[in-house]
């Protein structure tokens, strides 16, 4: 079970990052372009789920290179990464922090922050972690 906590501790140790917030909700940014933010549901998100659960504990939205990129992920592990039609078409999906554990979190925010980071940085972390 992953916390807020967890959340920026990881994401805050990955190089150039900042927190701030927007929309009212805290975000991680890398050079000014978010990679994971706490993502509420709106009204309209809940009516979405229907007769569907609605996923307990804080949700976290994380941003992927591309859609292909996506589908891989939400294949890969469907009873924490899911996503809402809010994200059709759109290249980031959402986590359940009460599910996920910390490497798979660690996983999903280092893909995140390579999605958005500059690729000389991008390129300077791959060099360094090989």
């Amino acid at each position: 079970m992953a916390t807020i906590e967890d959340v920026a501790r990881l994401a805050l140790a990955l190089p150039a990052v900042t927190e701030g917030e927007r929309w009212g909700n805290t975000t991680w940014l890398v050079a000014g372009k978010a990679f994971a933010w706490l993502r509420p549901f709106s009204q309209a998100d809940l009516r979405r789920f229907g007769d569907e659960p609605v996923p307990d504990g804080p949700v976290l939205g994380v941003r992927t290179a591309d859609l292909h990129e996506k589908e891989a992920v939400l294949a890969a592990n469907p009873d924490v990464f899911f996503t809402i039609p809010h994200f059709d078409g759109y290249s980031a999906y959402l986590i359940k922090l009460p599910e996920v554990t910390d490497p798979l979190l660690r996983e999903a925010l280092l893909d995140a922050w390579r999605a958005v980071a500059p690729s000389k940085l991008a390129a300077e972390v791959a060099e360094g972690s090989g």
